[in-house]
């Protein structure tokens, strides 16, 4: 083929149609002036194949039509349609779309009440104790958000929670991680496929390493119990009367706050000696608010902010501040507890325990505001988390302490502890504990988890 058949036929090329596999786009008014620049250079390369050599025309032909498929590749991807899909075939590739939607990083806002829950993290293989993350894993698989298997194994969604709440403990603030399909209304379809007493609040987008549990820099837990726990036990009282007075109240907050600060909390946890550097743990905040009256009981709720707990930790602090205000150890046991000799502290109960908040100061100051990402704050979901509260936490506590008296009968086991263990008797329980990790709750950081 001479030169000048060459160039005609290039000309012809780019004046005809294109029908070649993968395109349906025509030489017609709105094509763009790129992509015929892109078959005129194809069409050039099948002349020169042709004028090489009948081998070479089959090897060009292959090439034009896989290039042909990488130009409409390209028209799809700047938004171009196949003016050729109708009908059923639009419907299909809608689902596809959602299928191969990307993944995105983010992190829930969780409220729930933990009652008949034995915890928030789920126990891969065992059906035998149901979770609050079984729940949750379950509901983001129904509603579209992660594939089926990766709620089988959720390291594939790099899974996090910030805190693992243990059996009937209940969070208003919990926070996880994790990656989802952005899909539409993602909120509400999750919802739809969780129980009323677990709702999802609020969702942010977050960097691609973002991990809840270690980039959490401080926890806010509350623990509501009703008042005649503070009652003297020379004081005979009845519960439903019993109305906690200004002065009572102070010396509870007087003793609440000595916890503010760095102390060795070995003996509020398991398994920590008092050498243990991962039993020092910081308080920055500690304090009982006014009571209130629910269903003719009074109640008060403790707040209390730290950088992370131990397993126990703070169950035990309250349960020690109770015994002191109650007449059954003396102030001197909380200095005492901070030193190397074992004190018996007591446990509160599990009940009033509820996950508040947690804090993210660090990362909001470096990504919360660079225009990519929001702060991990979220002012707008505080009346939802109030309702919810109202709704679901507080009855569950309300309700259960009258029905099953967790607080009284616990009360009544002060007078069996013994706030004068020896010496021995510290070296005895402590002998194997050194180097010992947090138990099953802590999360690895030490973040309560009663």
């Amino acid at each position: 083929m001479d030169k000048g058949s060459s160039l005609a036929l290039i000309s012809q090329r780019a004046k005809e149609p294109v029908s070649s596999p993968g395109s349906s786009i025509l030489w017609s008014a709105g094509a763009c002036s790129t992509t015929k620049q892109l078959w005129v250079h194809l069409a050039f390369r099948e002349v020169r194949a042709m004028a090489e050599g009948p081998r070479a025309a089959v090897a060009g032909q292959t090439k034009r039509l896989n290039s042909g498929a990488e130009v409409a590749e390209r028209l799809e991807e700047n938004g171009h349609q196949d003016k050729r899909l109708k009908g059923g075939a639009d419907e299909e590739g809608a689902e596809d779309q959602g299928k191969k939607s990307p993944k995105r990083k983010i992190v829930l806002l969780m409220a729930y009440s933990g009652k008949g829950y034995h915890g928030m993290q789920r126990n891969m293989g065992s059906s035998q104790f149901k979770t609050i993350e079984d729940d949750l894993v379950s509901a983001l698989v129904q509603s579209g958000c992660i594939p089926e298997n990766h709620g089988e194994d959720m390291k594939k969604m790099s899974f996090q929670r910030c805190a693992r709440t243990d059996k009937g403990v209940s969070a208003a603030g919990q926070i996880v991680s994790l990656k989802v399909r952005l899909i539409d209304d993602i909120l509400e379809k999750i919802n739809n496929h969780l129980p009323s007493h677990i709702r999802i609040l609020g969702l942010k987008r977050v960097t691609g390493g973002f991990n809840s549990k270690n980039k959490c820099d401080a926890r806010t837990y509350s623990y509501m119990l009703p008042t005649f726990a503070f009652a003297h036990k020379d004081h005979d009282v009845q519960e439903e009367v019993y109305r906690l007075d200004k002065e009572t109240l102070d010396r509870v907050n007087k003793l609440l706050s000595c916890y503010k600060g760095t102390h060795n909390f070995h003996n509020f946890t398991s398994q920590k000696g008092p050498r243990d550097p991962s039993a020092r743990r910081y308080i920055m905040e500690m304090y009982c608010g006014e009571p209130f009256v629910r269903e003719n009981m009074e109640f008060a709720v403790i707040k209390v902010k730290g950088q992370s707990f131990m397993m126990h930790q703070i169950r035990k602090m309250i349960g020690l501040v109770i015994a002191i205000v109650k007449g059954y150890a003396a102030e001197s046991i909380l200095e005492r507890s901070w030193g190397e000799e074992k004190v018996d502290v007591p446990k509160a109960p599990g009940l009033g325990l509820v996950l508040e908040r947690v804090h993210f100061e660090k990362y909001n100051r470096r990504f919360g505001n660079d225009g990519l990402h929001e702060p991990l704050e979220w002012t707008e979901e505080e009346e939802k988390i109030a309702v919810f509260k109202e709704q679901y936490i507080y009855p569950t506590i309300i309700n259960t302490e009258r029905e099953e008296k967790s607080m009284a009968n616990w009360l009544s086991t002060l007078p069996i502890h013994d706030f004068n263990s020896s010496a021995v008797e510290m070296q005895a329980n402590n002998k194997n504990s050194k180097n010992s990790s947090d138990l099953e709750g802590s999360d690895g950081c030490g973040d309560d988890s009663d």
